[in-house]
């Protein structure tokens, strides 16, 4: 692969495992220093440092299991990346978790949970890591919306309020720093091929009565014309387009990868 992030770092949240595990393999190839974070068993991440530091070229890659529903956490996380590299070029928000119920079922503590970690974690991080890119007049912030950042579906009333403020974020950070060499874009991927979201499939299944080709293309997929998954790595080709060279221009922008879901 082509070096085109050579010489930069990168903090990648949710990167153990993923679309964040997709990207931080591929910018460590691309040349980038990763720091990785998130949870998971200690042999699975163990093995996603020992991956992405092979690419990296040897050792493992550097770690933090900063929780972000924590703000404490979430800037001593990037203050780690930041004395582990000397510098912190590329930061990319990708953690999140999802719950699925009725408005008027949902549980507080899992609307506290989601905003908390699938919105207020991006700014914690973002309030922490700007600063050292206006000294260093650059920086990629990449910010892992969703089509649900963009539109809405029932029963995700906390997700599709994070996500769509994440989307909002986005643009007010992209003008704060419109007059450097600092960007930031949210990228927005449909149903994206993970182990977590092929785990759906069956239980739809069983529920319709059909087959689990008929459940994915018929109801997970249901909003999604391509009637196919989402691959990681479009998704991690995104970002590390975003953060490579020739990227500059862009700012701001809520990038779509959901196979049309959002074009109807």
């Amino acid at each position: 692969m082509e070096k085109t992030l050579a010489g930069r770092t990168a903090l990648i949240t949710g990167s153990t495992s993923g679309i964040g595990h997709g990207m931080a393999l591929l910018m460590a190839q691309a040349g980038a220093k990763v720091m990785l974070n998130g949870f998971g068993k200690p042999e699975e991440i163990a093995a996603a440092r020992a991956e992405v530091g092979a690419a990296m070229g040897g050792g493992d890659a550097p770690y933090s299991a900063a929780d972000m529903s924590k703000p404490d956490e979430v800037r001593g996380m990037v203050a780690d990346a930041e004395k582990a590299f000397g510098r912190l070029d590329i930061l990319v928000n990708n953690a999140g978790i999802q719950f699925v119920s009725p408005v008027e079922e949902f549980p507080e503590a899992r609307w506290d949970a989601i905003i908390a970690i699938n919105l207020s974690s991006n700014f914690h991080a973002i309030k922490a890591a700007l600063p050292g890119m206006r000294r260093r007049n650059w920086g990629r912030i990449v910010n892992v919306a969703s089509a649900h950042g963009l539109v809405a579906s029932p029963f995700k009333v906390a997700y599709v309020a994070a996500k769509h403020g994440v989307v909002g974020m986005t643009k007010v950070v992209a003008i704060e720093v419109a007059k450097t060499p600092i960007t930031c874009n949210a990228i927005c991927p449909g149903f994206v091929r993970t182990p977590l979201a092929e785990a759906q499939v069956k239980p739809l299944a069983e529920k319709h009565g059909v087959s689990e080709e008929k459940a994915l293309t018929d109801y997970l997929l249901e909003k999604q014309p391509s009637k196919r998954w989402i691959e990681v790595e479009e998704v991690a080709r995104m970002a590390l387009w975003l953060c490579g060279p020739g990227s500059g221009g862009v700012n701001g922008a809520a990038l779509s990868v959901d196979g049309g879901w959002t074009a109807a």
